[in-house]
């Protein structure tokens, strides 16, 4: 059986296996001790013996190691199976218990695993794998004696196993285990693995309280990669500079760890740290040259750095090692355009056909072409996409509309008929017309639109609102506004665009106290111009000048291009 196939067991027949067994064949096949045999008894013939096995038990051996050779590993681990339940031998059991693993045969691995124990009780290993397959069987508190009995031979153990193990285990078993690993720990203060599972087991029980004190309370030489990990991604929900600092302090003992710079590279993106994170994974990156996502990695920093020529670089890097990351063909687009290099941009952009990179590439598409004016372009290239890739048209249809239709309504309008011809009744093209039919001042449009959508939909708490908002922003039929604007906040009650509409509609009958007081509350969840502008007019009208123009200061230092609240503010000065 080729040692790639299951490394764990030698390439040589047998080797030490068989006890020496085959070594005392001659070439004829006769015992090598030429001592006269019995005659053997017709009736009942004994089987020959060969060193330690029988006859028919090397023939299935053999026979097992020839099959794996041909990659015949269910005749393979037939035979193991046969051979393990008959002879009882630790060597085969063990063998059978491999190949069921390599195999992924849980059923038959558990089998051996028990046979294994069973046979050599004394054996840390067999106790070890036993505890593994009992784990994933769901036999939590059998895998831990077995465990706990290897930890008494001092063999390897695997406590961070059973813990993950137990991971969708009830709290009572769960319970059970944590009391059983607190007690070993007593008994042996020193094995890092069952701090480490106790905390894993504290933290998949959703106490990751618990779980962070045990860990701090350990020393901190004792830590091993695993721990420091473990309480690294604890910490950093509560205090990510003391995660930062345990990650460079154990740096410093194992420089060769790659999770611990992983963990600290990721932790300094996390918190903005751009630069710092870059040392981390450029030194990760030259140890590891291959790794596509390393290079990403670096090629999304340096984007965020605003060093476009070192993005592109990584994310050139990227393509070669992984032809087809279309996440890094994308970015490389990204870095192609902030480099100045808007053919590259486009051209990268274009090669990206599959994924959801496609949808995503497409938009930049549509604003680049914009921006040069190219519209016939653009719509040729989604014209080409739609009929390249129909399981997208809808949204392709939706990307261009949506481009157009700040600069280019005329065109868009167009587009969403045609889409509309496609996908008849369609309610997002529906309300994308009706927002297009308010720009070209179609009043009568919208309303279509929107009713139509209604119709179909009675429960489309966004049309709800869109036709109830434009009816009593144009201050006509203010009570079926009110109506529509009420049924939408009962669908969506915390939706701030619903209640600045609610807002504003009472403000339109006359009701200025409680238009102020859902103003508020909107402006509060959603410091918009329009809510700004919106309440500062209800302030306004109630003699409150003053707190009018300090909501619009503060609003204009969100967005000081916007001409909602200088248009406002004139309008009301000027009466």
């Amino acid at each position: 059986m080729k040692a790639t196939l299951i490394p764990s067991l030698p390439a040589l027949l047998f080797a030490g296996l068989l006890l020496g067994g085959c070594s005392t064949l001659d070439q004829a096949g006769t015992p090598a001790d030429s001592t006269p045999q019995k005659p053997e008894t017709a009736s009942q013939p004994e089987p020959t013996v060969y060193g330690q096995f029988r006859q028919d038990t090397l023939f299935d051996l053999l026979t097992a190691e020839i099959a794996g050779q041909r990659n015949r590993f269910d005749i393979a681990l037939d035979n193991y199976l046969k051979q393990a339940r008959s002879t009882r031998d630790p060597g085969v059991t063990e063998r059978a218990v491999r190949v069921a693993e390599f195999l992924s045969n849980e059923q038959a691995a558990n089998e051996m695993t028990q046979l294994w124990v069973e046979i050599a009780p004394q054996d840390p290993e067999a106790l070890r794998s036993a505890a593994i397959h009992l784990a994933r069987a769901g036999r939590h508190e059998q895998a831990m004696d077995m465990m706990q009995r290897a930890l008494d031979l001092h063999g390897e153990t695997h406590f961070d196993f059973l813990a993950l193990a137990a991971a969708q285990t009830d709290p009572q078993t769960r319970n059970a285990l944590l009391t059983s690993l607190r007690q070993m720990q007593e008994r042996h203060p020193d094995n890092a693995q069952l701090v480490f599972a106790r905390a894993l087991l504290l933290q998949q029980a959703d106490r990751p309280e618990d779980a962070l004190q045990l860990l701090e309370e350990q020393p901190r030489g004792n830590e091993v990669p695993p721990i420091i990990l473990l309480h690294s991604r604890l910490l950093a929900e509560q205090d990510p500079d003391r995660a930062e600092a345990l990650l460079y302090d154990s740096l410093e003992r194992f420089p060769d760890e790659v999770r611990l710079r992983l963990m600290l590279a990721r932790l300094l993106v996390s918190k903005g740290n751009f630069r710092d994170a870059r040392v981390q994974y450029m030194k990760l990156a030259a140890d590891n040259p291959d790794d596509a996502d390393l290079q990403l990695s670096l090629g999304l920093i340096e984007l965020e750095l605003e060093q476009a020529q070192d993005a592109v670089i990584h994310l050139q890097h990227t393509l070669q090692l992984a032809p087809g990351n279309n996440t890094a063909r994308y970015h490389l687009g990204n870095a192609y355009l902030a480099a100045g290099r808007t053919d590259d941009a486009l051209l990268t952009w274009q090669s990206i056909d599959s994924g959801n990179e496609l949808l995503t590439s497409r938009v930049q598409i549509a604003r680049l072409l914009l921006e040069q004016n190219r519209i016939k372009a653009l719509q040729a290239q989604f014209q080409q996409d739609r009929d390249q890739h129909p399981q997208h048209g809808m949204t392709l249809f939706q990307i261009e509309i949506e481009a157009l239709m700040p600069d280019h309504p005329e065109l868009a309008m167009a587009q969403v008929n045609a889409a509309l011809q496609a996908y008849p009744q369609d309610s997002g093209l529906l309300y994308s017309r009706a927002m297009l039919h308010e720009q070209l001042g179609n009043l009568r449009g919208l309303q279509e639109d929107l009713g139509s959508i209604i119709e179909q939909e009675p429960n489309n708490a966004m049309a709800l609102n869109a036709l109830g908002y434009t009816l009593a922003d144009h201050n006509i039929e203010l009570d079926r506004a009110l109506s529509l604007i009420t049924r939408a906040a009962e669908l969506a009650p915390d939706d701030p665009a619903i209640k600045d509409s609610l807002g504003w509609v009472h403000y339109r009958l006359g009701n200025l106290e409680l238009a102020e007081t859902l103003l508020r509350e909107a402006y509060d969840a959603f410091p918009d111009q329009e809510v700004a502008a919106h309440l500062g007019e209800v302030l306004w009208r109630q003699g409150k000048e003053r707190q009018a123009r300090r909501i619009w200061r503060e609003a204009l230092k969100l967005d000081p291009q916007s001409p909602l609240i200088p248009e406002t503010r004139e309008r009301l000065e000027a009466e």
